[in-house]
């Protein structure tokens, strides 16, 4: 295990600036994730990391070695694919012991390197079978098995759990988690689902065009994110464009007059409220933004309800009501009021 720096990293690709400037510090043993929209540049910095791309300036430094020009198998980085990247025609002990092979470790000492990594990943008896005969998480497993055999000091997982069907990608994230926690590895996620962003990181790194745009913990990104671009990728916002018409006042582009502790200064704006602090009917008696809005439509999640309303010709947002017995359930066409705290929103310079 051993500290990861990024230092102005970047990644050019004829006039394409693929990763720009990315300075990222990992302590030793924290889980980082990189989220962001596809085409970001978070995959091409963690295959710069791992030596498989090499970078157009910037520095990767593992520990206190400078790993930048190394090749891939002088980096001790473990690495699982989203495609598991498993050989068909070995056993999963010999596709475990692949990369202790590659470095000339005798069959001796590999032996119990494989037998401890299948123990990890709870696959100890599986050792002679094929990935044929194995399910998708067990294949992810032994994929990971495979990195943990190397006693790698960074690990990075390069969308792992992409391939698996809902429930189980839910399991195995909480595998890898504790895993990780319990190895004390340092490791870099990349991701461009939320949820697993959410539940698994110890800090998140906002990616969009090369650049990142947020680094900081889940709540961090969720309750105060930096911009725009982060309020509407973490989580979800309801975004009102206008402007800021004097300081703790907003005017939306439909004219509606809010009320607001973030409005400050003067000029263009957008007003983002996450949809479960806005309150409906009753609920919104108290609030200092109250206003009639038209429900537009309502989608059933189970647990919530996310409501579509329109507040005029110009404004609309987002809201989520608790599924809940005798709570309110908006129909499609009624008129209901809705309301927040004048604290509750964020508000952003409109960006060109």
């Amino acid at each position: 295990m051993a500290r990861l720096s990024i230092d102005t990293l970047k990644k050019v690709y004829g006039d394409f600036n693929a990763v720009d400037n990315v300075t990222i510090d990992i302590a030793d043993g924290e889980f980082l994730v990189l989220l962001g929209p596809s085409g970001c540049g978070k995959t091409t910095t963690l295959r710069m990391v791992a030596g498989f791309i090499a970078p157009s300036a910037g520095k990767i430094a593992i520990g206190e070695r400078d790993v930048t020009n190394l090749p891939p198998w002088k980096r001790n980085c473990g690495l699982v694919f989203q495609s598991y990247a498993l050989f068909p025609h070995m056993t999963v002990a010999e596709n475990v012991a692949f990369g202790l092979e590659m470095r000339k470790l005798s069959p001796a000492d590999r032996a119990p390197r494989v037998a401890e990594a299948l123990r990890l990943v709870r696959l100890t008896g599986f050792d002679e079978r094929y990935p044929r005969q194995l399910s998708g998480g067990q294949q992810q497993r032994v994929a990971l098995a495979r990195a943990l055999a190397m006693q790698p000091d960074v690990l990075l997982l390069d969308e792992p759990l992409s391939n698996l069907d809902a429930k189980l990608r839910q399991e195995v994230r909480v595998e890898i988690r504790d895993l990780q926690r319990k190895l004390g590895l340092t490791t870099i996620m990349v991701t461009h689902d939320q949820e697993e962003a959410l539940t698994m990181a110890d800090r998140l790194v906002v990616m969009e065009k090369g650049k990142v745009r947020q680094i900081g913990s889940q709540r961090e990104l969720y309750e105060k994110p930096a911009d725009r671009f982060v309020a509407g990728f973490i989580g979800r916002s309801a975004f009102l464009d206008g402007e800021i018409a004097a300081p703790g006042r907003f005017r939306t582009a439909g004219g509606l007059e809010i009320t607001s502790t973030a409005a400050k200064g003067t000029g263009p704006a957008t007003l983002a409220l996450r949809p479960e602090r806005i309150a409906v009917a009753g609920d919104a008696a108290a609030s200092a933004n109250r206003f009639e809005a038209r429900v537009e439509h309502v989608s059933y999640l189970g647990a919530l309800l996310d409501v579509d309303v329109k507040l005029s010709g110009h404004d609309r947002m987002l809201l989520q009501i608790p599924n809940r017995q005798g709570g309110v359930e908006p129909k499609p066409g009624e008129t209901i009021t809705i309301g927040w705290a004048e604290d509750a929103g964020l508000v952003y310079p409109r960006e060109p």
